[in-house]
């Protein structure tokens, strides 16, 4: 997915724009960026992040900065920020999101003439580039920016510094956040606010979807009002967020308890003891326990000095290794129980499959598994928040096929639909491949009654393929 942090003040921002964006680590897996003005000065750094801390790469690098205006970038894959020279004057620009007509705006851009796109690695073009030549055609950054969030289709907010300041333009439909904070003589942008209590910010107001404003030290001004029709990222709350952070004034680690109670309500079997699948689990978890009145308890923990997120690298065997590398088993806290797991959600479910058998190999009598959201019926299209190169790799793709012969069979509505056939043929296929005693989803009302927005305001493509719908 991706997350940035800008800052403008009357003094030196460098400080804030550090540690602000390791703030949003949490949000990519392999670059990390930073950039500042100073008069008509910029610096610009970029590490690769995925083998080490955000922090220990950029240490040095920050003795080197300074300047009052800087925008900072935690990326996927693509090395950001990216300094444009152009006919609107020298900037920066970060992006997050996912451009899902790139290789037509890149045509296009041939068309007009347009001489080269510096190529990333396997043939791609850098996405924020693309955003740069969109900005580029139009006669002032307002214009530029509120014309690329019209052409691109799929989501992209954008922050953008140059000498009069910070542009920050949230994506047409808002799928992805950006919180504006305030304090004495500075401003800042965030994908996440968990990086405002700690550098003393306070919440000034979350941008609209498709709204463009520029921050000065002095202020904020709007350049572009906001669109009516938002479709947020459910997934933000699921799981992508941090518990500290707020979406549209609704805080991460309240929705979770609510998406544990909501299971709780739901769930017909007795178990003795809950626990969560650390990290984005747990809050899930803790929810579930109060509102069944059932001990929570850790039979895992995370051993994270020295083994990075399972999700970052490509290759699956790898990631099967992390995973299981740094969850530590408590033989004593499994031997003879039967434990509800609460989890963000089931995505391929490899790395399931072995935490499973390790539970049962510690004399667990039984493991029943809650996921917090419904099943991942379809691949997001929007911010890429699982790693899968392919729908195929889902859980539910690999049980239609047993089902239907196919992962595309024509009636996949039916396995989105909880009141359906399909659907409890398809959860018992998933469970019987992973070995649980029993398997129950989140259902997808209960999920956007946690959350606390009307359906038509959030994105649950996933899930249901509902794309703008309500």
């Amino acid at each position: 997915m991706g997350g940035f942090f800008g800052v403008t003040s009357k003094d030196d921002c460098v400080n804030d724009l550090f540690f602000g964006t390791d703030y949003q680590s949490h949000l990519g897996t392999q670059r990390g960026g930073l950039a500042v003005i100073d008069g008509d000065e910029f610096t610009r750094f970029i590490h690769d992040i995925r083998n080490a801390q955000f922090r220990s790469k950029f240490d040095d690098d920050i003795k080197k900065m300074n300047g009052p205006s800087g925008i900072g970038v935690i990326s996927d894959f693509e090395d950001q920020p990216i300094m444009v020279n152009s006919h609107l004057g020298q900037y920066a620009i970060v992006t997050v999101g996912v451009i899902q007509n790139a290789e037509e705006l890149v045509a296009k851009a041939f068309k007009r003439k347009h001489t080269h796109f510096a190529e990333m690695g396997g043939g791609y073009v850098n996405p924020t580039e693309i955003v740069s030549t969109l900005i580029n055609e139009e006669n002032s950054f307002e214009a530029g920016l509120e014309s690329a969030q019209e052409q691109i289709e799929g989501s992209c907010s954008i922050l953008l510094l140059c000498k009069d300041g910070i542009y920050a333009a949230r994506d047409r439909l808002g799928r992805t956040p950006i919180v504006i904070g305030r304090k004495e003589d500075s401003y800042c942008a965030a994908t996440e606010n968990c990086s405002f209590p700690n550098l003393d910010y306070e919440i000034e107001k979350d941008l609209g979807p498709g709204e463009i404003v520029l921050m000065t030290s002095q202020g904020i001004e709007q350049k572009k009002a906001p669109n009516e029709k938002m479709q947020i990222c459910s997934f933000l709350w699921v799981y992508y967020g941090y518990p500290s952070s707020s979406y549209e004034g609704i805080n991460v680690e309240n929705v979770r308890y609510r998406c544990g109670a909501a299971l709780a309500k739901n769930d017909a079997h007795t178990v003795d003891k809950v626990a969560g699948i650390p990290d984005s689990g747990t809050a899930h978890a803790i929810g579930y326990a109060n509102e069944a009145k059932v001990p929570y308890m850790r039979p895992f923990v995370k051993y994270t000095p020295t083994w990075p997120r399972s999700f970052m690298p490509q290759n699956q065997e790898i990631r099967n290794l992390v995973a299981r590398m740094k969850l530590i088993p408590i033989k004593e806290l499994i031997k003879g129980h039967s434990i509800a797991f609460c989890e963000d959600s089931i995505v391929r479910g490899t790395q399931l499959q072995d935490i499973v058998q390790r539970v049962f190999d510690y004399g667990a009598k039984e493991f029943h598994m809650r996921p917090a959201c419904p099943p991942l019926v379809y691949g997001c299209k929007y911010l890429n928040f699982s790693r899968s190169r392919s729908i195929l790799d889902l859980a539910t793709r690999k049980a239609m096929k047993e089902i239907e012969g196919t992962e595309y069979p024509d009636n996949h509505a039916e396995y989105a639909d909880f009141n359906s056939d399909k659907y409890a043929e398809m959860i018992e296929s998933i469970r019987k491949r992973l070995k649980l005693s029993s398997l129950q989803f989140q259902k997808l009302p209960d999920l956007v009654e946690a959350i606390g927005l009307p359906k038509e305001k959030l994105c649950t493509y996933c899930w249901d393929g509902c794309d703008g719908c309500n």
